[in-house]
């Protein structure tokens, strides 16, 4: 009879030894995924940006540097190339404590937003609920009451101030409204607004020269800019969404449902929001109508006024279709009758791609000081570059010439007769400039990779924060012509010894076409071994995506034991694939694979995902859909799916005259050759991705017999809320996905 504690004892060995490979594979697999926790939660990467915060002179600005612990700020003078603090810290710390009663917050500066007042003498700053103002040069403190509505910042409710300051323009339960800043009063310009018919004060236009573009400052500028230079007349929109397609959005979470209807293009040919453009004289109050054309899916973006009030300029585009097709046309209306002249239009050339819209701040047009020439964005060439014109809308000579793309007018020195922009090569966005005679291109940022510019309000000096794959960000501070004065900022990047951080790798590989070069970024594992073999993951992304440093979530992903790519497609500007959406994209990708894999030996093309989201998850669905042999497993997040149902679709042109497209650029019909693994997610309460597009989906894959995964986010819209809670149980979702089917 066997001694039952020897026996025992034997079994548990045995198991131990049976599970021991598994156990290690387990450990493997939880000390990466706690590594993919470390690089969603941790950012390593500290400093080597500001947010500069322009001042009086046009020249000098503050900026936060550092943790609410030890935060400094920093004020800087270009012109005498200085950098110092702006607050004694001490002293400032020390007249609080007396002001408020208590030691202030944190060890360094008790706040990190303030105003100027006073010529730039004095600070308003609040602290535990209260206003102060701060003497900077006696530093004694007075508590000040609650800015007044006028001093708040810009918003439509609150209004948009006119240039000589004596009218507020408002918008009140949807009718425009005047408040007089010397007494009060005020007088209703309309009483025909109403829900789905309201009024708005909106513009694109902004200066180019600001090193405060984005934010309130920002938006100041955008709205004031609807007042004539003179401010006696007013450019308003009414804005009928009457009989524009609307979407419901279904609040399943209630004691009983909810529904709210709002208005989406679902489709190309089906009305959109109309609005009418007029202008309102402030002395009479007559309103004028401005005849934009009657057709029914036209859009309207206005741009501004000419320096002498004369006219009012906006570009008029049709919704839908292709801008080759219907045009673009920048359009002057004269401040008096309303009557318009055609300033210029793009009829023959692509200029779809063109960010027009309220909000974007970018336009293809800069009106000059001058008000008698401007600059405009035209494909003409086959390529997106800068043309100079008269007002009359005469050409006068093109600036920018080659084989690259120009993307943005970023200043105008018009007296030193110097237009600054930046072009992106095949990786790399820089900055240039070029002379109004179309003389004198150079190229004035150096370090190789991604260069973002910010010029001063006066032209004379701009900030240059730029990185790349490998190298971690930093700013500096240039003169115009492109001389170095001093480095602002510069990346501590020593969290990543914790990461174990390696550089991405930068690659070149043939698109489908056997001749175009794609330009793309690998990313792999903490623990890579070039012996193994591990599963792929591309992440589908919009053109010259990830060459800037460090990107997340793709580098997170990598280390659950994932070779992780992106790559740029074949170039949107491009007419021949710009109006073949669903073509080419898919063949791209497999080339781009193949010549990777072709290679790197340790990238196992049995396991192959693809990821993407919103116009990037159509790609993902599209590539499981179109190469199934290809592409194993696929998260698509929010995807366009319906080529008939999003506005994104609009560059084929109109279903009627371009029928076969839609048909090809549709993933539906493909739902039955999907073999692999695909999750779908959707929030219900997207308005730029209606929960439709993942219904239709759902409804092919069922009725080809297709197996699929879905994960439904009540609530949620096109970006997920911004909180630990949402954005762990996505990210968790994604891992669990491809660890189960990709097995890495």
């Amino acid at each position: 009879m066997s001694n039952p504690r020897m026996t025992y004892g034997l079994t548990i060995v045995m198991g131990l030894l049976a599970f021991h490979p598994l156990s290690a594979q387990e450990t493997d697999q939880s000390e990466r995924e706690a590594m993919y926790r470390r690089y969603l939660d941790f950012f390593p990467v500290k400093g080597g940006t500001i947010e500069p915060h322009g001042m009086a002179d046009g020249n000098s600005f503050w900026y936060v540097e550092g943790d609410p612990e030890e935060a400094v700020i920093w004020i800087v003078d270009p012109v005498a190339d200085t950098k110092r603090p702006l607050f004694d810290v001490d002293r400032l710390r020390r007249a609080l404590a007396t002001t408020l009663g208590h030691e202030p917050p944190h060890r360094g500066m008790p706040f990190d937003r303030f105003t100027f007042t006073g010529g730039e003498k004095a600070v308003r700053f609040g602290i535990d609920g209260s206003e102060f103002v701060l003497d900077l040069d006696t530093y004694d403190i007075q508590r000040a009451a609650f800015p007044s509505e006028d001093e708040l910042p810009s918003s439509e409710t609150r209004g948009v101030p006119s240039p000589d300051g004596r009218w507020i323009a408002t918008v009140r339960d949807y009718d425009l409204w005047l408040r007089s800043t010397e007494d009060g009063s005020e007088i209703q310009l309309t009483s025909d607004g109403a829900r789905d018919h309201e009024w708005r004060l909106r513009t694109v236009a902004w200066s180019p020269n600001d090193f405060t573009r984005t934010g309130g400052d920002h938006e100041w500028r955008l709205r004031t800019a609807a007042w004539s230079p003179g401010g006696f007349t007013l450019a308003a929109e009414q804005i009928d969404s009457r009989h524009a397609p609307k979407i419901p959005l279904v609040d399943w979470l209630g004691p009983t449902e909810e529904v709210e209807w709002r208005s989406f293009p679902r489709r190309p040919g089906q009305p959109i929001a109309r609005s009418e453009l007029f202008l309102f004289d402030v002395r009479s109050g007559r309103r004028v109508r401005v005849d934009t054309g009657e057709e029914a899916d036209r859009r309207i973006f206005v741009l501004g006024w000419l320096p002498d009030g004369s006219e009012l300029l906006y570009i008029r585009m049709r919704a839908h279709g292709w801008a080759g097709d219907r045009g673009v046309a920048l359009v002057a209306v004269d401040a008096i009758t309303g009557a318009t002249r055609v300033v210029l239009t793009e009829e023959e050339h692509p200029v779809y791609f063109i960010t027009v819209g309220p909000g974007r701040g970018e336009t293809p047009f800069t009106l000059l000081e001058d008000g008698r020439r401007f600059l405009w964005f035209s494909l003409r060439s086959g390529w997106r570059h800068l043309y100079l014109y008269d007002i009359a809308g005469n050409l006068i000579r093109p600036l920018t010439r080659g084989e690259f793309p120009v993307e943005r007018v970023v200043s105008v020195d018009e007296a030193s007769g110097w237009v600054y922009f930046t072009a992106r090569g095949d990786t790399e966005r820089h900055l240039y400039r070029v002379n109004l005679e179309g003389h004198g291109f150079t190229r004035l940022t150096e370090a190789p990779g991604q260069h973002e510019i910010r010029f001063a309000p006066s032209g004379q000096f701009f900030l240059d924060t730029h990185s790349s794959v490998d190298r971690p960000p930093a700013v500096e501070l240039r003169r115009a012509d492109g001389t170095l004065l001093q480095t602002l900022a510069t990346a501590d990047v020593t969290g990543l010894e914790e990461l174990l951080w390696t550089p991405p790798e930068q690659f070149v590989v043939k698109a489908a076409d056997g001749e175009t070069d794609l330009y793309g970024v690998l990313y792999k594992p903490f623990d890579f071994d070039p012996g193994k073999k591990y599963p792929i993951i591309l992440y589908a992304g919009s053109e010259r995506s990830g060459h800037t440093f460090l990107q997340d979530p793709t580098n997170a992903m990598a280390q659950l034991g994932f070779i992780v790519f992106r790559v740029d497609l074949r170039s949107i500007d491009d007419p021949v694939t710009a109006r073949r959406i669903g073509r080419y994209e898919v063949p791209d990708y497999v080339a781009a694979l193949k010549g990777l894999a072709a290679e790197r030996p340790y990238m196992d093309l049995s396991r192959v995902g693809v990821f993407g989201r919103s116009q990037w998850g159509y790609h993902a669905i599209r590539a499981m859909l179109q190469a199934p042999d290809v592409f194993h497993v696929g998260i698509a997040v929010n995807a366009v799916i319906d080529s008939y149902g999003h506005p994104n679709f609009y560059v084929l042109g109109s279903p009627e005259s371009n029928k076969e497209a839609f048909e090809e650029a549709s993933n539906l019909s493909l739902a039955g050759n999907l073999k692999g693994k695909l999750l779908l997610v959707h929030g219900t309460h997207d308005l730029s991705v209606p929960f439709s597009h993942a219904m239709k989906m759902v409804d092919a894959l069922t009725r080809a017999g297709k197996p699929y995964d879905l994960i439904v986010l009540p609530g949620w819209g096109h970006w997920y809320p911004d909180t630990e809670q949402w954005e762990r149980y996505r990210f968790e979702a994604y891992r669990r996905y491809f660890q189960e089917h990709l097995r890495p």
